[in-house]
């Protein structure tokens, strides 16, 4: 029988103890070999740390609009006869979007062009009269200036008679329709609404503390939904809203697919400059709440705790935990280890 051995208030027969101990020595072994200074040289890309200037913006929420935007009325009153465009239909400069009822109009231009024709005939009457002087000259001029009332009042009518034909006053897109056949179009009645999708304007009220870092001509940023268009500032109103201590300011947009008024942007103004340390966005770790980068000290990675800031593309604000000059590993950096040997490469 083998002999017993206590272990506390347990009890190991002799060969079960040689067993333990193997197994102990075992994971000390393991423990050693998988410490940092057992590790091999992981081969990474390192950069240094540098400080960049850059210039502090602040958002300003706004909308797109158009440029060329019309609301189209009747300059005559008559019923709307004919309503040729839906919403959403493309119009070119001077095709027809309404008709009104012109016979009204149209007796009066009749009844102007009879007047016309009676005084032209009469003039020539007269003129034949004055040329063997049986007539005065006063009265000459009196059936002279007759004609001339005629010939304006009927041009005047035909004036009037184009006006009960309601056509775009631009290329563009009918985005509303507020009337339709049969409704009576007065002065001032909105009929249909035009606009220029290709000419977008982007509308933003500005505070008034940055306004004033704005002018003609300055070129800024402006983010739609996810796309990035440049803006042109066209347009800054010279009064602000007493309310909301804002100033409206216009920024002509570029040409940009998928654009269109009414959607919601941001324009970033630049309101000071100043430097930040940046770094590779990839030499950042995020462990739980923790943002951990990998600094070379001596050939061997030393782990860091950071705190992160803006965004500029690929490369990332460090606000502490680092100094410009620095080392920071920008690859595998996961894999790595605290304290394990480093070998660098371009």
């Amino acid at each position: 029988m083998h002999s017993l051995r206590p272990i506390g208030k347990l009890v190991f027969p002799r060969c079960g103890w040689i067993a333990l101990v193997l197994l102990l020595l075992a994971g000390c072994h393991k423990k050693r070999l998988s410490s940092p200074e057992s590790l091999p040289p992981k081969l990474v890309r390192v950069q240094t740390i540098e400080v960049k200037p850059h210039v502090a913006a602040e958002d300003v929420v706004g909308t797109v609009r158009p440029k060329l935007h019309s609301v189209i009325e009747a300059k005559v009153t008559g019923r709307i006869e004919k309503m040729l465009v839906t919403p959403g239909q493309q119009v070119k400069k001077g095709d027809l979007l309404a008709q009104l009822d012109a016979r009204e109009v149209q007796a009066k231009l009749d009844q102007a062009l009879a007047i016309r024709q009676q005084t032209e005939s009469e003039l020539k009457r007269h003129e034949t009269l004055r040329a063997k002087q049986v007539i005065t000259p006063a009265e000459f001029e009196a059936v002279q200036s007759r004609s001339q009332v005629a010939v304006a009042t009927a041009a005047e009518a035909e004036t009037m008679l184009s006006y009960t034909k309601i056509v775009a006053p631009f290329d563009g897109i009918v985005t509303r329709k507020l009337a339709d056949v049969g409704d009576l179009a007065t002065p001032g009645k909105p009929l249909i609404e035009v606009e220029d999708p290709q000419l977008l304007q982007f509308e933003a009220a500005v505070p008034e503390a940055i306004v004033g870092k704005l002018t003609l001509g300055t070129k800024l940023p402006v983010r739609i939904m996810s796309k990035e268009v440049g803006g042109v500032v066209s347009e800054i109103a010279p009064s602000g809203d007493p309310g909301s201590r804002t100033f409206l300011v216009k920024l002509d947009l570029l040409l940009a697919a998928g654009l269109r008024a009414g959607q919601f942007g941001r324009v970033e103004i630049p309101v000071s400059e100043t430097n930040v340390l940046r770094a590779p966005a990839s030499a950042v770790i995020q462990r739980g709440q923790m943002e951990l980068v990998f600094v070379v000290t001596n050939d061997h990675a030393q782990l860091r705790l950071v705190k992160t800031g803006k965004r500029f593309g690929d490369e990332i604000e460090l606000l502490s935990g680092v100094s410009a000059g620095e080392d920071v590993v920008t690859e595998r950096v996961s894999s790595l280890v605290d304290g394990q040997a480093l070998k660098t490469r371009p």
